[in-house]
């Protein structure tokens, strides 16, 4: 089951679904193209000789999916046959393949490592929560040292790194300029690094593909990555605090109290230039009854 609890083989769209799985997976010429978030690779042996070097060049240039691009491409077929149903094209012939955009949401039924989690309007009233977003750096396990905690991405502060008068040289120099969020309730400060997907950082943990954590014992390291061009100071965000929570607990404010929504979503928006409409753009992105929630006025309890 895909999207959470939603299938693509709704309305006879299995032609369609099987369609759309031969384009992501193979070029037009038949040549495989294995989702490079797997770790998978090509084996150009079993390549055709026959085929021309134009042709490899073409694909060449085709940039494979990740699990997580290829989940929110079968959940936007879904919802572009779901339209659809009821017009001319009943019998599935035409197929709605445009590229993923840069920025996507869906709902997922469960947390996972890299989901958000959107306060719903029950948490109105509660400052320290209300309308936020949370990165899910880990989604956790039952074990009490090991459950799920993660950062709230939607509130920046109205200062800089120095302006903190920080101790830390790295701080004070290469980082001096770089924003400061609210992260949480919880002390312990962290930092989101974004790069390309295929530039991997050994000794940061990645959330999702391009999207990597860190904490204070790793800043230096960070510094050294920005010295060596690998990454540039804008491409680090920093958060004060985090929010955490026990295995039991999290679900228990997902599926009993219904504090939050749960959304997969592109590394482009958690980690966006502007974050204080993010809560309302990742509604509005998953659609449907979400997006009448990101019109509704706050709720003051």
């Amino acid at each position: 089951m895909l999207c959470g609890s939603t299938s693509c083989y709704v309305h006879g769209a299995r032609l369609q679904w099987y369609s759309a799985m031969e384009k992501i997976f193979t070029g037009w010429d038949g040549e495989h193209l294995i989702p490079e978030g797997e770790g998978a690779k090509r084996d150009d042996s079993s390549r055709d000789s026959t085929k021309s070097n134009d042709t490899s060049s073409h694909n060449s240039h085709r940039k494979p999916l990740d699990w997580r691009e290829f989940r929110a491409f079968l959940c936007d077929l879904e919802k572009a046959e779901t339209a659809s149903t009821g017009s001319h094209n009943k019998d599935g012939a035409h197929l709605n393949s445009k590229p993923l955009d840069l920025k996507w949401a869906h709902p997922i039924s469960t947390p996972e490592n890299g989901c958000v989690l959107i306060a719903t309007e029950l948490l109105d009233g509660i400052r320290s929560f209300e309308r936020t977003v949370v990165l899910l750096l880990r989604s956790g396990t039952r074990n009490p040292r090991e459950g799920p905690f993660g950062i709230i991405i939607n509130r920046p502060l109205p200062r800089r790194i120095k302006d903190m008068e920080p101790i830390n040289p790295n701080l004070r120099t290469t980082f001096a300029e770089c924003s400061l969020h609210f992260g949480g309730v919880l002390e312990t400060s962290t930092f989101l690094l974004r790069t390309e997907k295929k530039t991997k950082l050994p000794g940061f943990e990645e959330v999702v593909p391009g999207l990597y954590f860190g904490e204070r014992n790793s800043l230096d390291d960070a510094a050294g990555l920005v010295k060596k061009g690998v990454l540039k100071p804008q491409d680090v965000k920093f958060f004060q605090g985090y929010v955490g929570w026990q295995f039991d607990q999290l679900r228990d404010e997902i599926e009993s109290k219904g504090y939050w929504h749960i959304a997969a979503c592109s590394a482009n928006l958690v980690h966006g230039a502007s974050m204080e409409g993010l809560w309302e753009e990742i509604l509005q992105l998953m659609g449907g009854d979400y997006s009448e929630l990101s019109r509704k006025p706050k709720q003051d309890m």
